[in-house]
């Protein structure tokens, strides 16, 4: 027996306890994180824990993404914005309204207008742009008022050719300082010391812009017009406008989008 080695027997090891403390720890977060996805919290302290569709804390302090690269264009086109813009505009004794309109012919309403101009002189200019043939006037506020005129075609650049045409011709007065674009169904709803003192101390331009899914409006976008013209930054809206002389300039010294909008922005059946 004193070779023999005994080895000991496997000793008697206790039932390991399940660790509930544990499993309770670790369902109380993922209830509590449910909750907080289900609940967003809507406090600014609470950004800073959670991501939810309330919080803009986080994004605040975020580098804004990189703009992409400007064309030569598109900075000579700035530079040229920002030099009106940054410029006092002319100073007139004698402001004045210049009233452009925008007519097939002769304008229906113009014993109206020749109402509404009456006893104001020297605070106005006419312009009259007749796209389809020589205008009969009955007013003496639109005689030799006529511009050379061209074809105007709806929803087509030729239109825009036309607005401008009025602007250059009414720059040319620098006692105008603002400048609205109408047709031959406008009529004036107050009268003219009304408009004059609302545009002339408004200090802004109104221009219409609104955004249009359907065919006339998104329908006539074309990625052609990238990078200067974005579909996110597309808009459709009424031609007519009441224009500061700074914002007219600015019109008449863009090509840029000019040439965008004449080359790709064709109604549905040109483009």
């Amino acid at each position: 027996m004193g070779d023999m080695q005994i080895l000991p027997g496997s000793r008697h090891r206790p039932p390991l306890k399940r660790p509930i403390w544990i499993i309770s720890l670790v369902s109380l977060v993922c209830l509590f994180l449910v909750c907080a996805y289900i609940y967003p919290p809507q406090g600014s302290a609470a950004c800073y824990v959670f991501s939810s569709r309330g919080c803009k804390v986080l994004t605040n302090w975020l580098p804004p993404s990189p703009t992409r690269e400007l064309s030569d264009e598109e900075i000579a086109s700035q530079v040229v914005i920002r030099d009106i813009l940054s410029n006092p505009p002319v100073q007139s004794k004698n402001p004045k309204i210049a009233f452009m309109f925008l007519t097939p012919s002769s304008l229906p309403f113009e014993k109206l207008w020749d109402m509404f101009f009456r006893g104001h002189d020297g605070k106005f200019s006419v312009y009259v742009h007749a796209s389809k043939g020589k205008p009969v006037h009955v007013s003496r506020y639109f005689l030799n008022r006529d511009i050379r005129s061209d074809e105007v075609v709806w929803g087509k650049i030729s239109m825009v050719d036309a607005e401008k045409r009025l602007l250059a011709h009414a720059l040319q007065d620098t006692d105008n300082q603002h400048f609205v674009l109408l047709s031959e169904s406008c009529v004036p709803l107050h009268n003219f010391d009304y408009i004059y003192n609302y545009l002339m101390h408004a200090n802004m331009s109104f221009v219409d812009c609104f955004l249009d899914p359907g065919p006339h409006g998104n329908g006539r976008y074309s990625e052609h017009m990238l990078p200067e013209v974005e579909k996110k930054d597309f808009r459709k809206g009424a031609q007519w406008f009441s224009m500061r002389r700074q914002h007219a300039l600015i019109v008449m010294a863009d090509s840029l989008y000019y040439s965008r909008f004449r080359d790709y922005c064709k109604p549905g059946f040109e483009s």
